[in-house]
């Protein structure tokens, strides 16, 4: 009898329930700042909104958070990740997504902070959208 494959995690880095399933489902806290946006990623990816309100900063957090109905997140680049102090950290990344049959990119610069050993979004510099050619 053939085994089942695990699925693997939408931000690329494994199957889900060795990279960002156990931080998805509260049972370890992100390592680093980019574990953290890798498991933010999957979670934008599998429609978890109360894990995205729970890992962001409370000075920064919104109230509600509606994700978009539709979008489709197909792939992750991290293309750099920084602790700029001890509890600072900044992430680099071009998220891939398709809405209403069109490929797109987001790529953000995401800055981080660590409170009591776990790490926080805090907010982002987003690069103006450009439809991809994927």
């Amino acid at each position: 009898m053939a085994r089942l494959q695990p699925p693997p995690c939408p931000c690329g880095a494994g199957p889900l329930d060795a990279c960002c399933g156990p931080l998805l489902d509260g049972l370890r806290a992100a390592a680093s700042a980019e574990a953290l946006m890798r498991s933010r990623y999957a979670a934008y990816a599998l429609g978890r909104s109360a894990y995205l309100l729970a890992t962001w900063h409370p000075d920064t957090r919104p109230a509600s958070l509606t994700l978009e109905p539709g979008l489709r997140w197909i792939g992750l680049q991290v293309e750099a990740s920084e602790i700029s102090e001890p509890d600072r950290a900044i992430v680099r990344f071009t998220a891939r997504y398709r809405l209403g049959g069109r490929a797109a990119r987001l790529s953000e610069t995401s800055r981080f902070t660590r409170i009591d050993g776990r790490w926080y979004y805090v907010d982002g510099d987003v690069d103006d959208p450009a439809p991809s050619s994927r």
